[in-house]
């Protein structure tokens, strides 16, 4: 059977650091990848501002758990499972997507962990590896899987350059125009259909 590898942020919840960044108005807290494409400078910049303005995870949990999935999203997910095996690559954190997951039916995800003071300061991050959505294409494919993968921004590039096929998902246009050799798709209808193709 084939493996569907979907990025979680911007393709099934809304960008996390987004809508901290609105909720505390920080707005240096709004990049994303599709910002700043070095994972590891993206971040040191939020651990930074973060400890600059006294903010903590129970501030960042506080302003998760009243998100929700993209609208639409629950529903594309149950096509997916119903047709493929699927798993959630995302450079997000455990310590974030537990009630997002809840609310996706508890997907398989592997993402990163945090590391967290007593006080709830948020001190560093724990990648699961380097560049870890593509080398973990690299082991379905030791596996004999055949994958697709989606995503929409910097850090999805690498997953899908190395899956059998790669799909952006509203990725913006500069990301679109770097790497033309990714189809593109607006919508979870569009989506579908090319994964259908595959």
């Amino acid at each position: 059977m084939d493996i569907v590898c979907l990025d979680l942020e911007g393709v099934l919840v809304p960008e996390i650091w987004i809508n901290v960044a609105e909720r505390v108005q920080i707005p240096e807290l709004r990049a994303t990848t599709r910002d700043i494409p070095d994972y590891d400078v993206l971040m040191r910049q939020r651990l930074a501002i973060l400890k600059q303005h006294g903010l903590g995870l129970p501030d960042i949990q506080r302003v998760i758990a009243e998100m929700g999935p993209l609208p639409g999203a629950a529903d594309f997910l149950a096509w997916v499972r119903e047709h493929y095996q699927l798993i959630i690559l995302s450079d997000t954190f455990y310590e974030f997507a537990h009630p997002l997951m809840r609310q996706l039916g508890w997907p398989t995800l592997f993402c990163h962990k945090l590391e967290v003071s007593a006080q709830g300061e948020i001190t560093n991050y724990i990648l699961r590896q380097p560049d870890q959505k593509r080398e973990a294409v690299k082991r379905l494919h030791e596996l004999k899987f055949k994958v697709v993968a989606a995503g929409d921004s910097y850090n999805d590039t690498g997953m899908l350059d190395e899956a059998d096929k790669g799909i952006f998902f509203d990725a913006p246009a500069q990301v679109i125009a770097e790497f033309p050799q990714f189809a593109v798709t607006r919508s979870y209808a569009e989506l579908q259909e090319e994964i259908r193709r595959f």
